[in-house]
């Protein structure tokens, strides 16, 4: 006790020193400082040091502060101070003490009251500790499971905090010490020696006290204190542990006897096509249903005349999206009854329909079962058999010797035992399929009344075995299917539809695997952007997160750390919006509109997610409720979001299905495909909020930890293009690019305004007497501009003839630089070329460079027509091999500026030679110049390779043009220029074939 040393200082000396050098520090300090002792020490003590510092050290005042709460409320800050001591030694430490908690707590009494009051505590805490480890130990002797009894006690009269802390230790057996055994050998040692000198019996905290000696004595000392059940261990011979038995998933996997040899996916379709008015509706708790399937339609409401209406387009399948998950039992069966009940009746409207019910459920296990099967049977009839399939491979879901297994990278954890089958609402033990009937039924449909289909009956015998099996149950049997590959899942499925060919009935209950295999759907890859043929949206896409299961907070954790630099993140928090005034509630939801619609107007993909802290009631109706709240809230919020997002992705399938439907007001969607296996991607119908914007369905259950963060990524808002990928698009299509020379922000916004109402591709083009008039201001707005259109649009430097000025230019942004050495000996020219070439391809650069001389002029800088000069076929091939460079400008008789009144006279027969060159060296064919060309030798060049063509002079004469009109003020100016530079590149860019290309 006395090796320790008050906060103070450890602070001021960095080191622990014994109570008489504590005293011998505290002689040299300057009379009247106040000492803070936040060590947990007998009351006793704190006097004696009180008078022996006043004593010893010139009125050195000591201020009694023990701190309560553990590493974990040190952590959040969040400790309990308690204090006493004189008026005088508080008045001087009050700024301090009040720093370190908000939670701080006064005590009359002088010093030693606070220890009194910190002693008191820790009695109490180290009762509770021995409580929970003997309740845990009493549990796991009578044979039940320790992690139920812990669910159950937290709901119950006998929880308290401590129990709540530290039994989840002693169930994972993890005793990393957060606050070890030999401190409560300490802390209840202080007790007992109080207890004596005070003559009052402890029985209690004595008795734990020597549990907790024994338990240092067994070796447990510095472990943490919930190791103390360690004690109990020993003596009753139980373990306590209640995490589940995990078994090595490989090993299991490869146990198992070898898939089925055929791929019944052909018999299956085949045997489907014989009643091909048989229609599989799939009743979905949430919208994650369709995790498997493309092409298929959701209807979110489900009146007769919708119904009808899907029912007569012969459909193998559709789905209705019920929501029940988020409803109490008995609307949730109201709700069946209902769409059941709408169902008969349209189908009795369309000749010769009929139908298999689907109950797809969120995790299968959880939701209202058997309520929702009971409620379907009430309006359909009795079925020949209840079919039990909650086999999900990219949910990681197993079904092995009727065991429900939830599998991770390496191992398979029975599923009752799991973190997230432990819902407030939907909580079940038994991993055991046909126990967990039995559980679910409450003793309705006894364990032994249930029937299997084992793998190894799937994989030996097949799909006649299968349809066998069912003809053969008794009416109104439950079946459980086994199943561990999608092979299994086909296999059954074609049994299945045997049996229905032979007029059995069956009610389904199953997950999203069930529902692929029974109508036959082939996988295809996931769905990116350009699949859906979006073209670049520069708005910021919308991420809501609503799940609260363990993966869903570890992939919001990984996509924060992987997308920091682009991703917003608005947090919600849970407590304001479900537990807090309704005014505050709308203060929280305004907050978060007004941030997400900014963010998202920026261009910012912007995660909206609720606290992660879990809030739950006392009893489910309580947490449904507090989940209503949470989840009305989120629908408020997207709905109030006036900013058209990129795209939406829902976290969750209550979030999910709420968003869809109230938020954004679908009535009908359909699924495309997948975003990521297992990521359903919708596209909403026309009467959406937000018609074609894609809807990503993401589950709170699905993927590894970074697969929110990978879809996210991939939907992304697309990166710049590149000045070669243009040139390689326009290569692939026969097409050519304009670059057009811009000097001011007028000229900018005239390039990219007409390249967007054309929806053309196109090249900012910056020359060097342009840029030292602009200088890097207009290179950024160049930049800034390309950044923001919504076609493509790259930034090229223009005749780069000196070699300082392309250093500087290579260190601003651009995307591409010509490399203009056409004035050098062709020595000279290549040695300048490659030496920039290097250095702009280590950026990522095209580099362009001109072999041969244009005459004419071109912003001041004139070339006579007798210094101009053809390019050589020869020469050419040297140069391309030798610099390595990737676009090449060509002299064939084109000309900078206007061209003479005869007229151009291009040598079309030396741009064809040109053209077979450069298609072997996989260079493109660039020509200057192309302002007052005739349309027809525009498109022959065209024909004959030219993927660039530089124009200037013709957008620059519109400029100055349009200042001759007279304007009443400058923005007008600015306006008639841009319309009039807008007119002239629009036009360049349908001749040279670009329009409509981007």
């Amino acid at each position: 006790m006395r090796k320790s040393l008050s906060s103070w200082l450890q602070m001021k000396f960095k080191l622990k020193v014994s109570y008489m050098e504590m005293l011998v520090l505290c002689q040299g300090l300057p009379a009247g400082t106040s000492i803070i002792l936040s060590s947990t020490v007998s009351p006793g003590f704190v006097t004696q040091l009180k008078g022996r510092l006043e004593a010893e050290c010139r009125e050195i005042k000591l201020v009694d502060a023990p701190v309560s709460g553990g590493v974990k409320r040190a952590a959040d800050g969040t400790l309990t101070v308690i204090v006493s001591g004189t008026d005088e030694a508080l008045h001087c430490t009050g700024r301090v003490l009040s720093a370190l908690s908000e939670k701080l707590y006064l005590i009359k009494g002088g010093c030693g009251a606070a220890s009194s009051v910190k002693m008191v505590n820790q009695l109490l805490a180290g009762v509770h500790i021995a409580s929970a480890a003997e309740a845990m130990a009493f549990g796991a002797r009578l044979n039940l499971r320790t992690r139920r009894v812990f669910e159950i006690i937290q709901h119950a009269r006998g929880y308290s905090w401590m129990f709540g802390n530290r039994v989840p230790h002693m169930l994972d057996n993890d005793y990393t010490p957060l606050s070890a055994v030999d401190i409560f050998v300490k802390d209840l040692g202080i007790v007992s020696r109080e207890s004596s000198n005070l003559r009052i019996p402890l029985h209690v905290s004595s008795v734990a006290h020597q549990l907790f000696v024994s338990g240092s004595a067994s070796g447990w000392g510095r472990y943490d204190d919930s190791a103390v059940v360690k004690v109990y261990e020993t003596l009753s011979g139980v373990k306590v542990e209640g995490r589940p038995p995990m078994l090595n998933k490989e090993d299991v996997l490869r146990s198992l006897p070898v898939e089925w040899p055929e791929v019944p996916m052909d018999d299956l379709v085949s045997s489907a096509s014989h009643d091909s008015k048989k229609v599989l509706v799939v009743l979905d708790d949430d919208p994650t249903g369709t995790q498997t399937v493309h092409d298929i339609e959701v209807l979110t409401e489900w009146p007769v005349e919708a119904l009808t209406e899907q029912f007569l387009k012969l459909p193998t399948c559709f789905f209705i999206l019920t929501n029940s998950r988020s409803m109490i039992a008995n609307k949730a069966a109201l709700l069946v009854k209902d769409i059941c009940r709408n169902l008969e009746a349209a189908a009795k409207t369309v000749p010769g329909i009929s139908y298999t019910v689907v109950l797809r459920g969120d995790s299968t296990l959880r939701g209202h079962f058997p309520e929702e099967a009971d409620a379907v049977v009430s309006v359909l009839g009795d079925m020949d058999a209840w079919i039990i399939c909650p086999f999900f491979l990219q949910g990681g879901r197993y079904t092995i010797d009727d065991i429900h297994y939830v599998a991770d990278s390496e191992r398979l954890i029975p599923a009752g035992e799991t973190e997230f089958a432990k819902d407030a609402a939907f909580g079940y033990t038994s991993s055991n399929l046909k126990q967990w009937v039995e559980e679910k039924t409450k003793g309705g449909i006894l364990e032994n009344q249930v029937s299997t289909i084992s793998i190894s009956l799937l994989r030996k015998e097949g799909p006649d075995a299968v349809c066998q099996l069912l003809c053969s149950l008794e009416k109104g049997s439950v079946c459980i299917v086994n199943a561990a590959s999608e092979r299994d899942m086909n296999v059954f499925a074609a049994g299945m539809i045997q049996a229905e060919l032979q007029g059995k009935r069956f009610l389904c209950r199953t997950a999203a695997s069930f529902v692929s295999a029974r109508i036959g759907i082939k996988p295809k890859p996931p769905i990116r952007p350009n699949d859906l043929g979006l073209k670049r949206n520069l708005a910021g896409g919308l991420i809501v997160v609503g799940s609260y299961v363990p993966k869903t907070t570890k992939q919001v954790d990984k996509l924060r750390s992987q997308c920091a630099q682009s991703l917003r993140v608005i947090e919600v928090s849970v407590e304001m919006i479900s537990l807090k005034s309704t005014e505050e509630r709308d203060q929280e939801i305004s907050r978060i509109v007004e941030l997400g619609n900014a963010y998202i107007q920026s261009g910012r993909d912007t995660l909206v997610v609720t606290s992660r802290q879990l809030i739950t009631g006392k009893t489910p109706e309580e947490s449904l409720e507090i989940n209503y709240k949470v989840s009305s809230a989120l629908v408020e919020i997207v709905r109030r979001i006036d900013s058209r997002p990129r795209y939406i992705l829902a976290k969750g399938g209550i979030t999910s299905s709420d968003l869809a439907t109230k938020a954004l007001e679908a009535r009908r969607a359909k699924v495309m495909g997948q975003a990521l296996a297992g990521v359903p991607l919708w596209q909403l119908g026309p009467e959406s909020r937000h018609p074609g914007v894609p809807y990503i369905v993401f589950p709170g259950n699905v993927g590894d930890n970074s697969a929110l963060a990978e879809v996210v990524q991939n939907w992304a808002c697309p990166s710049r293009s590149s000045t070669k990928e243009l040139l390689l698009n326009a290569e692939k299509s026969g097409y050519a690019v304009g670059a057009f020379n811009v000097y001011n922000l007028e000229g900018i916004e005239a390039v990219i305004a007409a390249a967007e109402a054309e929806e053309s591709p196109a090249i900012l083009q910056v020359h060097p007497s342009s840029l030292k008039q602009g200088g890097v201001p207009l290179v950024a707005c160049c930049i800034a501009a390309a950044e923001r259109a919504n076609v493509p649009i790259t930034v090229h430097y223009d005749h780069g003839a000196d070699k300082h000025d392309l250093l500087g230019a290579l260190e601003m942004g651009f995307d591409s630089v010509m490399v203009d050495g056409s004035h050098l000996t062709l020595e000279e020219n290549i040695l300048y070329t490659k030496n920039i070439s290097s250095l702009a391809h280590a950026e990522g650069m095209l580099v362009e460079a001109e072999l041969g001389r244009l005459s004419g002029t071109e912003d001041g800088l004139t070339v006579e027509e007798y210094e101009a000069r053809f390019t050589d076929i020869a020469q050419a091939e040297q140069f391309i091999d030798e610099t390595g460079i990737d676009a090449l400008a060509v002299c064939i008789g084109n000309v900078h500026g206007k061209y003479p009144p005869s007229g151009p006279n291009l040598r079309l027969d030396l741009l064809k030679e040109l053209r077979a060159l450069t298609m072997k060296k996989g260079v493109s064919l660039v020509l200057h110049g192309a302002s007052g060309l005739p349309h027809e030798l525009v498109k022959e060049c065209i024909d004959l390779g030219v993927r660039k063509f530089n124009v200037n002079t013709e957008v620059r004469n519109s400029y100055l043009q349009s200042l001759k009109k007279p304007e009443k003020d400058l923005v007008q100016v600015m306006a008639s220029a841009k319309e009039a530079m807008k007119a002239v590149v629009a036009e360049k860019m349908r001749l040279f074939g670009s329009a409509g290309k981007a």
